[in-house]
C-alpha cells in the first residue's frame, strides 16, 4: 500500500519541487513574457498553458523513473548508452553544462538589474554580493536546503508578480480565451517558441530526476504538479503585467511604466521579482550542471569534480556580470546545444517510461500519458529544429 499523503508532507513536497519553477523562471523568462505581453497583449498566453502542462508531464516522467528504479535519468542514460564508452554521457553533460554556463551570465545580470532598480549601489558590488551568497549556499552542499530556500523565494516572487497582474485588470473573457485557444499573430512565432522553450528546459529533467529520490509517487506528483503550476502562473502574471508596457523594452522602462500606471509600489515589486528570478536561477543553473555531472558521470556530491562543475558555471556568470557584457556568442552555442538536447531527452524519456526492463508495470506510462508526451515530444522537436534554423539564418 502506498503511503498516504499528509498535509505537511504535501506542502513540504511542493516547497521542495519549487526548485524546478525557480530554474525556469529566470531573467530570460521575465524578458520573454514581458515582451510578449507588450507586443501582442494576451494573445500568446496559450503558449504558457501548453508549456506548463508539458513541463509537468516530462518532469513527472523523469522523477517517476527515479522513484521506480532507484536511478536518476542521467544514470540510466549512462547505463544504457555508456557501457563501452563515455562519449554519449559526456556529450550530454557538455551540452547541459554549456547551456547552464551561458544562461548563468544572464541570471546574475538579471538579479543585479533588479537590485539596481531598488538600491543605489555600484554594479560591481551588487554582482559580487549576489555571487558570494550563491557560492556560499552551493558550498553548503545540501540540495534540500537550497530547494526549500528557493521555494520560499519563488512564493514571494509569485505574490509580487500576481499583485501587479491583478492590478492591471485584464478582461476576464479575453484572458480565458487566450489561455486555451492557440493564436499566432504575424511576427509572433519567435516569441511563441521562446515562451515554450524558456519553460520546458532540458537540464531541469536531469535536475529534477537527480534530486527526486526518497519520495513516494503521491508526494512527487503533488509536489511537481503544484510547484510547476505556480511557476506557470507566475509567467502568466509577468505577461499580463507586460501588456501595460509600450515603447522599447528595458527593465527600467518596465519598472517606470508600472510605477506610472499603477503607482510606485508596482515598479518596486517588479524590481524585486526580477531580482528573485535572477537569484533563484543563479542558484539552480550551477546546481543543475553539477547534478547532471553526478548522474551522467558518476561523481559524488562531495567530490572535487562535482564542486568544480558548479564553481566553473558560477565563475562564468560572475565574469560576464563584472564585465557588464552579454555573452551573445556563448548563448548562440547554447541555443544550438539545447536545440539538439531537448528533443533527444524528451524522446529518451518517452521510450524509458515504456521500457519494461527499467520500470515495473505499475510505473509505466498509460495510454493517455503516451499520447500527451508524444505531443510534447513533437512540439519540442519542432522547437529544437526551429532554434537551429534561426541560429544559422
Amino acid at each position: 500500500m502506498p503511503k498516504s499523503l499528509s498535509l505537511r508532507s504535501g506542502l513540504g513536497s511542493i516547497l521542495f519541487w519549487s526548485v524546478i519553477s525557480a530554474a525556469f523562471i529566470g531573467p530570460g523568462s521575465v524578458t520573454t513574457c514581458a515582451i510578449a505581453g507588450s507586443r501582442f497583449g494576451l494573445s500568446l498566453l496559450w503558449a504558457l498553458t501548453f508549456s506548463t502542462i508539458g513541463t509537468i508531464l516530462l518532469q513527472e516522467a523523469a522523477a517517476r523513473i527515479t522513484i521506480a528504479s532507484g536511478k536518476s535519468l542521467g544514470e540510466i542514460v549512462a547505463q544504457t548508452y555508456g557501457l563501452k564508452s563515455q562519449v554519449i554521457p559526456g556529450l550530454l553533460f557538455g551540452a547541459v553544462a554549456l547551456g547552464c554556463a551561458a544562461y548563468q551570465a544572464g541570471n546574475i545580470l538579471g538579479a543585479v538589474a533588479g537590485l539596481s532598480l531598488l538600491l543605489n549601489w555600484p554594479t560591481p558590488a551588487l554582482t559580487l554580493t549576489v555571487g558570494a551568497i550563491c557560492t556560499a549556499l552551493l558550498w553548503a552542499g545540501s540540495t534540500r536546503l537550497i530547494a526549500n530556500l528557493l521555494g520560499l523565494i519563488v512564493f514571494i516572487m509569485g505574490v509580487a508578480f500576481a499583485y501587479v497582474a491583478v492590478s492591471a485588470a485584464p478582461d476576464s473573457r479575453q484572458l480565458a480565451v487566450s489561455l486555451l485557444l492557440p493564436a499566432v499573430p504575424t511576427g509572433s512565432l519567435v516569441l511563441v517558441i521562446g515562451l515554450i522553450g524558456t519553460t520546458i528546459v532540458p537540464y531541469n529533467l536531469f535536475l529534477g530526476s537527480g534530486i527526486g529520490q526518497g519520495q513516494t509517487l503521491s508526494e512527487m506528483r503533488w509536489g511537481i504538479g503544484l510547484a510547476v503550476l505556480i511557476g506557470g502562473l507566475i509567467s502568466i502574471a509577468i505577461l499580463i503585467a507586460g501588456t501595460l508596457v509600450t515603447g522599447d523594452f528595458s527593465f527600467q522602462n518596465v519598472a517606470q511604466t508600472l510605477s506610472r500606471r499603477l503607482g510606485p509600489w508596482a515598479g518596486s515589486l517588479f524590481a524585486f521579482g526580477l531580482f528573485a528570478a535572477g537569484f533563484t536561477s543563479a542558484l539552480t543553473a550551477p546546481l543543475a550542471a553539477a547534478v547532471t555531472a553526478k548522474s551522467l558521470l558518476g561523481w559524488s556530491e562531495r567530490s572535487v569534480q562535482y564542486r568544480a562543475v558548479w564553481l566553473v558555471v558560477m565563475a562564468v556568470g560572475l565574469t560576464f556580470g563584472l564585465l557588464g557584457v552579454k555573452p551573445v556568442p556563448v548563448i548562440v552555442l547554447a541555443q544550438v546545444a539545447n536545440g539538439l538536447l531537448l528533443p533527444v531527452v524528451a524522446v529518451f524519456l518517452l521510450l524509458a517510461v515504456n521500457n519494461r526492463k527499467i520500470l515495473p508495470a505499475g510505473y509505466q506510462n498509460k495510454r493517455w500519458q503516451n499520447i500527451a508526451m508524444a505531443l510534447v515530444v513533437a512540439v519540442t522537436t519542432f522547437l529544437g529544429l526551429r532554434n537551429l534554423w534561426l541560429v544559422f539564418q
